[in-house]
């Protein structure tokens, strides 16, 4: 089985909101819009999206590891 782990550093956020727009299940934003993990390891149907909000995020804030142990 795959492990799929999302981080994020809220120090590195910018509050662009992508990772909300794209993956709103495994991300919000706190009222500074600062980004919250809501699910750190989301089911395989939300992969896909996570991997886009990784790729949007214009603070490189959110991190994904992912391999076959």
């Amino acid at each position: 089985m795959k492990v799929f782990r999302v981080r994020v550093d809220q120090q590195r956020c910018i509050g662009a909101g992508q990772c909300v727009l794209r993956a709103p299940g495994v991300f919000d934003q706190r009222e500074d819009g600062i980004v919250v993990l809501i699910d750190a390891t989301p089911p395989p149907d939300q992969h896909a999206a996570v991997r886009e909000a990784a790729d949007l995020c214009p603070a490189e804030a959110i991190t994904i590891e992912a391999d076959t142990p």
